[in-house]
């Protein structure tokens, strides 16, 4: 495994004057432990292999290269925990409907690709938590942290949201499609959520398996994922979940610190 000091100095991008500089000082970074793959026009593969957990993370390109060093948020969490990282990156409003992307997932199930890992904790946010979701099923026993995940945008399902007209034309009918089936194997999912924001209620209420934790937070809209971030609650949730140890309570105790958070 890396040592912090030169994992710190290893993933950073934050040379890169544009995307094509940007995608080659990927490929370098990932030259020695892990690989950076194009999965067709608009997807790629990151993975950086540092040890026996996995952080699986779904993210945009553009996001990405608006932080810090210019790398994916889930780099940062998995580098201060010596984890495994694998992150899905989308060149925007994907929703990783791909043929490409599902094969790639098919391809770390023939090669047994998440049972080398002690422990997998998928993560993701709107576009992000609906992947989270749906592609959990490859990691059966896997934890799922999911803000305002959409269960799917098939107009036949959740034709109340008018949110994504143009994601509409994607197939949401096919593998993968529908979210709230594809978390059967899920050892527990964690779906926040403001019940305050109609559709990402609505989204929430077709996860019905008894293993799915709502975890409600009123008037974030959709600032859920900045807020839990500034507030220190996002990263503590998935360090639990990596160590197996994340509770519907100790979400509850750490939601308490808002009372001191301005913008809550």
């Amino acid at each position: 495994m890396t040592a912090p000091s030169q994992s710190s100095a290893l993933y950073d991008a934050s040379g890169a004057v544009d995307r094509v500089s940007w995608l080659a000082r990927m490929e370098e970074i990932c030259e020695d432990s892990g690989y950076f793959d194009p999965l067709g026009p608009g997807h790629w593969a990151f993975f950086a292999d540092e040890g026996t957990t996995l952080l699986v993370t779904f993210e945009q390109i553009d996001t990405i290269r608006s932080l810090p060093g210019q790398m994916p948020m889930g780099t940062t969490l998995a580098q201060e925990h010596g984890w495994s990282h694998l992150c899905l990156i989308a060149d925007g409003d994907t929703w990783y409907r791909d043929p490409r992307v599902f094969r790639y997932f098919d391809r770390l199930v023939d090669d047994a690709f998440f049972e080398d890992f002690d422990r997998v904790v998928f993560y993701g946010a709107g576009m992000g938590g609906y992947a989270a979701s749906a592609f959990s099923v490859c990691a059966p026993g896997a934890s799922v942290i999911a803000i305002a995940p959409r269960a799917t945008l098939d107009p036949a399902v959740a034709g109340w949201d008018k949110r994504h007209l143009a994601q509409r034309r994607l197939d949401f009918t096919s593998r993968f499609g529908y979210a709230p089936d594809m978390i059967e194997g899920t050892g527990q999912m964690f779906l926040l959520f403001d019940p305050r924001q109609t559709e990402d209620a609505m989204h929430a209420a077709l996860f019905t398996k008894p293993f799915v934790a709502k975890l409600r937070t009123p008037f974030l809209g959709d600032r859920i994922e900045a807020s839990l971030t500034n507030l220190g609650i996002l990263g503590e949730m998935i360090r639990l979940a990596g160590e197996g140890r994340l509770r519907p309570a100790d979400f509850h105790r750490m939601w308490r610190a808002r009372r001191n958070f301005g913008p809550y």
